[in-house]
Order: structure tokens, then sequence, then C-alpha cells
């Protein structure tokens, strides 16, 4: 859960990550430097509302990019989609899940 800094980003929906998106872009690999999980974190949420207001989307799918560093060479180019749908089963308030594009 990652929506208080969503909310620092603009987004007023509860925004998730999944753990895989977390591991791979949040987490700082070791020996890494001049990298911290809260701007690596401020970078996935703040792309996703700049793709949120672009009003590009597939339904209830948006496709965005942002460049990661995971090594102390160049960043990298990332793809991630959210997915905006039922916050759970019992609450049918909106959430947004940020995920890698194999996932679902």
């Amino acid at each position: 859960d990652v929506s208080a800094t969503a909310a620092e980003a603009g987004i007023r929906f509860p925004v998730f990550l999944t753990r895989r998106v977390f591991d791979a872009y949040v987490t700082v690999p070791p020996k890494v430097s001049c990298q911290d999980e809260a701007g690596r974190l401020w970078d996935i949420v703040s792309m996703l509302r700049f793709a949120i207001k672009s009003g590009r989307s597939d339904g209830d799918r948006i496709e965005y990019s942002l460049y990661v560093r995971n090594d102390n060479r160049r960043p990298q180019l990332v793809k991630l989609v959210s997915s905006c749908g039922a916050l759970d089963m019992n609450a049918s308030e909106p959430a947004i899940t940020v995920m890698m594009p194999d996932e679902d």
C-alpha cells in the first residue's frame, strides 16, 4: 500500500504495488549508490499520475514507462501497467494496482 505517497503526487484513490514491482523497482539493490526507496517510489507514483492525466488508457488499464537504475550504470527504461478496480470483494471503492506487464 503506497497510498500516502500517491496522495502526495495527486492521486486520490488507494494505490498498491505488486510484490514484484516493489522488489524490482522500489527496493534499492545492494551496492547501488545515490538511490533511496522514497525517491524510487516517488518516481513510480508520479509517472503513474502523468499517465493517468494523459488520458490514454485501455479500459481500466494504463501502460506507462519510467527509467530505473538498478546498478551503477545508466538507468534502464521499464514498463509498468496500472489497473483500476474495486478495492476488494466487500468494498466497491476504486483502487489502483501497479504491476508488471505480464501480471494481472
